[in-house]
C-alpha cells in the first residue's frame, strides 16, 4: 500500500514538472511578446516616450510574470495558489475583458492582435490550469489542499497584488499618467458597471466594488471548477 501511494506521489511530480516546463515556456512567450509590444509602443507611437500607462502591471499582465516564476517555487502550496490564481482571477480577467473591447484597440493593428491574442490566451492557461487541479487529490503530501483553503490563499495573492498596483499608481502618479488595475483613485473609474457606481456615491466605492465583484467572480468559477471536479469523480 505505501509503495502504491509512493508511485502515484512519484507520477503526480512528474506531471506536475511536465506542465510546469510548459508553462514556463509559455511565460517565456508572454514576456517576449510584451517586451515587443512595449518597443513598439514607445518608439512607432508615442516617438520615443515612454508611456506609463501601459506599464505591464494589470490583472491581465499577471500571468506571464507567474507562469515563469512557477518552475522556481520550492513550496507546493504556492504553486497550487499561483494554479488556482490562473484558473479564477486570471481566467476571469482574461473573459471579462471581450464584454468591452475598447481597451484592446491600438493605433497599430499589430498591437490590437497582440492583446486579442494575449487574451484568449488567457483563457486557454485558466482552463488549462483547471484541468491540471482536477487531476491532483484534494489533500495529499502537497500541503493545505483543501479547496476553500486553496482559494483563500489565491484572495491573499490578489491582495498582495492590488496594494503593489496602488503603490505603482501612489509613486508615478505625481509625474505620468497610470492606472494599474484601474483603481487609481487619482482617476474615475472607467470600468463597465461600475463607473456607474463611481459616479452615484464615489469613486472610492466604484473602486472598492469592482475588486469585490472580482474576487465574488473568481469565487463563482473556483465553485463551478469544484462542481466540475466531483462530477469527474464520480464518473
Amino acid at each position: 500500500m505505501i509503495f502504491s501511494i509512493a508511485l502515484f506521489r512519484e507520477k503526480e511530480e512528474m506531471e506536475m514538472k511536465k506542465y510546469e516546463k510548459f508553462f514556463f515556456m509559455l511565460g517565456l512567450i508572454l514576456c517576449a511578446s510584451e517586451i515587443g509590444k512595449q518597443l513598439l509602443l514607445t518608439f512607432s507611437v508615442n516617438a520615443g516616450v515612454y508611456d506609463w500607462w501601459h506599464f505591464p502591471f494589470q490583472l491581465c499582465s499577471l500571468p506571464m510574470y507567474l507562469l515563469t516564476a512557477l518552475p522556481f517555487l520550492k513550496s507546493n502550496t504556492a504553486k497550487d495558489t499561483i494554479l488556482t490564481f490562473l484558473m479564477t482571477f486570471s481566467l476571469l480577467g482574461g473573459i471579462a475583458v471581450f464584454f468591452d473591447t475598447s481597451g484592446m484597440r491600438y493605433p497599430l493593428l499589430l498591437l490590437t492582435v497582440h492583446s486579442y491574442v494575449w487574451h484568449i490566451l488567457l483563457i486557454a492557461i485558466g482552463i488549462c490550469s483547471a484541468l491540471l487541479c482536477l487531476h491532483l487529490p484534494a489533500k495529499d503530501s502537497r500541503g493545505p489542499r483543501l479547496p476553500w483553503l486553496r482559494f483563500f490563499y489565491t484572495v491573499l495573492l490578489y491582495g498582495f497584488f492590488c496594494l503593489t498596483a496602488t503603490a505603482i499608481n501612489l509613486v508615478v502618479t505625481p509625474f505620468r499618467n497610470i492606472n494599474m488595475f484601474y483603481i487609481n483613485p487619482a482617476y474615475p473609474m472607467e470600468q463597465v458597471f461600475f463607473e456607474n457606481i463611481a459616479h452615484r456615491i464615489g469613486n472610492a466605492a466604484g473602486i472598492a466594488a469592482y475588486i469585490l465583484a472580482t474576487i465574488l467572480g473568481s469565487a463563482l468559477l473556483f465553485a463551478f471548477w469544484r462542481t466540475l471536479g466531483k462530477r469527474m469523480a464520480r464518473h
